[in-house]
């Protein structure tokens, strides 16, 4: 099989896999965090070794500090397609789906109502279930039992103009299934409801274009997209100033604090810059450098390698019959996040797989109310087997085979 991608000089990005520990291993765990690129790691260390110290004071190496932070955000809101006021980031994604949450509280009444699902993981469904404390009436987009998919017509009938918001996931940690966002945007701006979309399980596979989709905000974490451990925010600026503010009252007045009560660290901030120069790295390696927006090209070219790569796992898995694949049994409209439904719990199949060097987990992957509405145990679990364009053809062999000894 002939990939669009050098899977050698990719994974050159990724110190990991030189790692002696790691040989002869193959990582199919990266939904729960994938490897950082070497470009962060070298940020990272240029901040803690040039200045850790606070940033934006009076002095050189301060304002240094100040200068990195400010670049993370005006590079990843290019690589995002949206303003540089629009990028807020948290310590955590969960983290900061709780800072929205109690910002809502202060802004809907009783009376109000908010749409969520059941395909969500909890970060981005438990802080707004809480808003039925204030008399919010919560309405849950079920998934379809049989394809554990969210169906637009049942969102159609939840609708009304007492609906304030709408939160659901880009993709769900354990269906997979790539969700239509800009086609959900606009049913939910048609009563005027906000859109919050959970994009954790889906940046990584492709970097999302926030203007195209349309969405009010959008939620992914670093530490899947090959950086730090932190979690970014992108909010509609007019929004933003919307939403009663969750900082110091005499931060009111600036938009990057109003949303992150908590700063994280100063130096992961900083790293986020390795973030971008790894996707303009990856553009070159893709052959798209030149692209008017490289971005989107570099990420359609990703989709193509993992389209190439999940197409023999997904055909050996339909060939078993003791086997549920959880959402699309085919590389269509899905991401390489397969989660397994077998008579084994899924945390006892990620032990015996772990003997033949596979790197993978098992359990409800905090898609508890998923697992619960697909009837498939919470203790039992799904086994799950993510992974992402720098993983190559020899660990998925490495995989079927191991699979074909522990099934």
């Amino acid at each position: 099989m002939t990939l669009p991608l050098d899977t050698e000089a990719v994974r050159a990005n990724f110190p990991a896999f030189k790692q002696a520990n790691l040989q002869g291993w193959g990582f199919f765990e990266n939904a729960g965090g994938a490897y950082m690129a070497k470009q962060v790691i070298e940020h990272y260390n240029h901040y803690y070794t040039s200045h850790k110290l606070q940033p934006y004071g009076a002095y050189p190496a301060s304002q240094e500090a100040g200068k990195e932070m400010d670049l993370a955000h005006e590079r990843l809101a290019k690589a995002l397609n949206c303003s540089v006021d629009a990028i807020h980031i948290g310590p955590s994604t969960t983290a900061n789906t709780y800072t929205l949450g109690k910002a809502l509280e202060e802004m809907l009444s009783a009376g109000d109502a908010i749409i969520v699902t059941n395909q969500c993981h909890e970060a981005n469904t438990g802080a707004f279930r809480k808003l039925a404390k204030i008399g919010v009436e919560v309405r849950e987009w079920q998934v379809n039992t049989q394809t554990a998919e969210l169906d637009l017509d049942e969102l159609a009938n939840l609708l009304d103009d007492k609906v304030k918001l709408v939160a659901f996931p880009h993709c769900s940690n354990i269906v997979g299934h790539i969700n239509p966002v800009k086609k959900i945007c606009e049913i939910a701006h048609s009563v005027g409801a906000i859109t919050v979309v959970d994009g954790v399980a889906y940046a990584p596979h492709s970097l999302p274009d926030i203007t195209d989709l349309g969405v009010d905000i959008y939620l992914f974490s670093t530490y899947k997209t090959y950086g730090p451990h932190q979690g970014v925010m992108v909010v509609d600026p007019d929004l933003a100033w919307k939403l009663p503010n969750q900082g110091h009252f005499f931060n009111k007045d600036i938009l990057r604090k109003r949303l992150v009560p908590a700063g994280p660290d100063h130096a992961q901030i900083a790293a986020c810059n390795g973030i971008v120069d790894y996707f303009d790295e990856l553009a070159k390696i893709a052959g798209t450098q030149g692209a008017s927006d490289p971005y989107r090209a570099t990420s359609l070219i990703m989709r193509e390698q993992e389209t190439a790569l999940i197409e023999p796992l997904l055909a050996y898995l339909r060939g078993r019959n003791d086997v549920r694949i959880i959402g699309p049994s085919t590389a269509e409209d899905r991401v390489p996040t397969i989660a397994i439904h077998c008579q084994k719990p899924g945390q006892e199949l990620a032990e015996e797989l772990a003997k033949h060097k596979i790197m993978a987990a098992g359990g409800h992957f905090y898609a508890y109310r998923l697992i619960d509405a697909l009837d498939l145990g919470i203790d039992h679990g799904v086994l799950r087997m993510s992974f992402v364009h720098y993983t190559s053809q020899s660990e998925i062999e490495q995989l079927i085979n191991a699979l074909d000894k522990v099934l």
